[in-house]
């Protein structure tokens, strides 16, 4: 999972590079349409929860019929959702941005990006839903080659599409959208693929409707509470971007190139919360509750070392990152402080995602929700704002760093006492199948 989360946001720094190249209007242009696209990703993750949780614990309970129809069913619905989805964002491109501040220029450069970026929707959302799918399983290595496959397609085309290449012409930002466009639509063939042939996880037949209202219902549970709980952090980064554009747009793309850098820091421990899932979901499942405390336990280890390690990488080469895809020296000095003050902070970010994770999987889809809620709505997005009012865009970052810690720390603590006390009931060891039915 890391390589193949590695490799899709690569995709991320490669399109700000690029891009970056255009000019710092393009590069701002960018930086907004960051929270935006995370936010609809962010609903498809959400989906995609929804259907590993309940797949995970079917299978858990040896019950491969009904995780063969609950995978089919979240696939459909997927399909259905995007498409109002897709709709409703390609008709609201320019007051959506003008609200998050976007005026001029920058506008139209967005505008360009998203009309694309929202059509090729489709192609982005279901095979994450069914890459999810083949998780849940127990396979992480297909859904993984596949995510490494698009990315290798989406960075090849990139330049060409961006300024031109033979027969291909210059297409600015809206080339950027194009390649991304064309690599989804591989993802969503070999996806599929891989969960039909492969892993036979999902069947072409006309679905029962009441069997089809029931899967929904019990995939929603799930999903509508993750995806609301991944949307939050892109509705915070939105909100910051938003009051961060008070300051100029050297300093909004300087949050957008921070931003790119540090999701691409977090890497492994988004992959240890993509990993979380199916082996808390089967063993909860199945009963076994005392090896998903234990893998979480490890989870948190594993997010202390490697943010030890980020935090020292920081310290050596930020300045070194930044300046790469940074569109002037001003950007990168911004860029560069941000990444110093917020990179000892994640660890706590860490802890957040890998306890949401593990929550939905268990149909605790809910604290999952609020863990992201008191992150960025509590701290992240109020402590922004009284530093905006009084200080520069440095305490903006000193409050997001504190907005990080605290929050990880009580969402850890509380996450270890609810699975030990949840242990420690008798239950049937079928329990959360049998909520599905």
């Amino acid at each position: 999972m890391i390589f193949g989360i590695a490799a899709i946001f690569s995709v991320s720094i490669v399109d700000t590079y690029f891009v970056g190249q255009l000019g710092t209007d393009y590069l701002a242009a960018l930086s907004f349409t960051f929270p935006v696209t995370m936010a609809v990703t962010s609903l498809s993750v959400g989906l995609g929860s929804g259907a590993s949780s309940v797949v995970s614990r079917a299978i858990g309970a040896n019950n491969k019929t009904y995780a063969k129809r609950l995978s089919t069913d979240s696939l459909l619905l997927a399909g259905l959702l995007v498409m109002f989805i897709s709709a409703v964002g390609y008709f609201t491109i320019a007051p959506l941005f003008t609200l998050l501040g976007a005026s001029g220029d920058v506008l139209t450069y967005i505008t360009q990006y998203m009309r694309i970026w929202y059509i090729s929707m489709p192609f982005l959302v279901i095979p994450i839903v069914a890459n999810a799918i083949i998780r849940s399983v127990g396979n992480a290595l297909w859904p993984s080659l596949i995510m490494f496959f698009s990315a290798g397609i989406n960075i090849a085309l990139t330049p060409a599409m961006i300024f031109g290449f033979g027969p291909i012409p210059a297409m600015d930002i809206e080339g950027a959208a194009i390649s991304t466009m064309i690599a989804r639509m591989v993802t969503l063939v070999l996806a599929l693929y891989v969960a039909y042939y492969r892993e036979q996880i999902i069947e072409l037949c006309k679905p029962d409707y009441y069997v089809f209202v029931a899967s929904c219902k019990s995939v929603l549970k799930i999903a509508l509470p993750a995806g609301a709980g991944s949307v939050i952090n892109p509705i915070g980064i939105g909100i910051v971007t938003a009051i961060i554009a008070g300051y100029g747009a050297d300093t909004v793309a300087a949050f957008g190139v921070a931003t790119r850098i540090e999701s691409f820091a977090c890497i492994p421990m988004m992959a240890l919360s993509a990993s979380i899932g199916p082996i808390a979901g089967q063993n909860w499942g199945a009963g076994n509750k005392q090896r998903v405390i234990k893998a979480l336990q490890y989870c948190y280890l594993i997010c202390v070392l490697w943010s030890l390690i980020i935090i020292a990488v920081f310290y050596g080469f930020a300045d070194v990152f930044a300046s790469l895809l940074a569109s002037s020296d001003s950007v990168a000095s911004k860029s560069t402080d941000y990444l110093l003050i917020v990179g000892v902070s994640l660890v706590g970010y860490g802890w957040i995602i890998v306890s949401s994770a593990a929550l939905n999987s268990l149909g605790k889809s809910v604290t999952g929700l609020s863990y992201y809620a008191l992150r960025t709505f509590v701290l992240y997005v109020p402590l922004s704002l009284a530093a905006s009012v009084w200080f520069d865009e440095r305490w903006i970052y000193i409050a997001i760093s504190t907005s990080n810690l605290v929050s990880g720390f009580l969402v850890a603590g509380y996450t270890l006492l609810w699975l030990k006390k949840a242990k420690q009931e008798d239950c049937d060891p079928n329990w959360s199948l049998n909520l599905l039915n």
